[in-house]
């Protein structure tokens, strides 16, 4: 995994709970307090994974507590930043997130040896779309935390259903 990810969980943890809990946090993954991520950097998923679940037990939260947190600061603080042109031209939820497969291929491209998800979009009627993910990360609550994080963007209700381990079904207000 790229160290975009782990970055992204430390800003939110430094920003929301102070600096300590995040080094805690590291801590208690095994790596030392003052571990640094690049944004390109490649991360074991495994290590990844370890900060996640530690940092949930040093905040005192769940896993989906954790991937709805990080999806809403993934898309309203931080991903803002570093792809704001990726954010341009889009009006509503339903637009910018039928283009997330796009912006993962055009983000990566030039990135080595990145593996993001990838998606496909079924429509069911005119108000509700079937994504499946695909990334063998399974790590579809996170990507289910990105969704409430783009209605929250668009200010719209989006009503958000786990289908299944890679499929999200969304309605559309």
């Amino acid at each position: 995994m790229k160290g975009v990810i782990v970055k992204c969980l430390a800003e939110m943890v430094t920003e929301k709970f102070g600096k300590n809990k995040w080094e805690d946090s590291l801590e208690k993954a095994g790596l030392p307090r003052t571990t640094f991520f690049l944004t390109t950097q490649d991360i074991d998923d495994a290590v990844t994974m370890k900060v996640i679940n530690s940092t949930c037990e040093v905040l005192g939260i769940t896993l989906d507590q954790a991937a709805t947190a990080f999806g809403d600061y993934w898309v309203n603080d931080f991903a803002i930043k570093i792809y704001q042109p990726f954010y341009k031209g889009f009006t509503s939820a339903k637009d910018f997130l039928l283009s997330i497969d796009k912006v993962h291929v055009m983000t990566t491209q030039t990135v080595q040896n990145a593996h993001p998800p990838r998606f496909d979009y079924e429509w069911k009627n005119e108000k509700t779309l079937v994504i499946t993910y695909k990334s063998p990360r399974g790590l579809i609550d996170f990507f289910i935390g990105l969704v409430h994080g783009v209605g929250k963007y668009f200010k719209e209700d989006l009503t958000v259903t786990k289908l299944s381990s890679d499929k999200v079904e969304i309605l559309f207000s």
